[in-house]
């Protein structure tokens, strides 16, 4: 399946990973509990977030193909961005 993954140091991780889910679960499916959740945003295209003490693992994942990464990176990347408006992030996304 291709996928993009970017591991992204915090100590804020489970917190960020938990509020990306809360904000998604209105219009997604969603599973989550601190230390893992996943975002099923249809059409084959989905987020897998894991969180550490020290890092959040972000996988965006697209069974189409169609190149979309970019697109799904930038979204999860901005919103997840947000919620950590007191520090700064840095998303280094490596393709599978």
């Amino acid at each position: 399946m291709p996928a993009t993954t970017a591991i992204v140091t915090t100590e804020h991780a489970s917190r960020y990973l938990q509020q990306l889910c809360k904000h998604w679960s209105h219009r997604f499916t969603v599973e989550f509990d601190p230390a893992q959740g996943t975002i099923d945003f249809g059409k084959g295209q989905s987020v897998a977030l894991s969180a550490s003490p020290a890092a959040l693992t972000v996988t965006v994942s697209d069974t189409n193909g169609d190149g979309a990464f970019d697109e799904l990176e930038r979204v999860v990347e901005d919103h997840i961005k947000r919620f950590a408006f007191r520090e700064t992030l840095h998303f280094d996304w490596k393709r599978a």
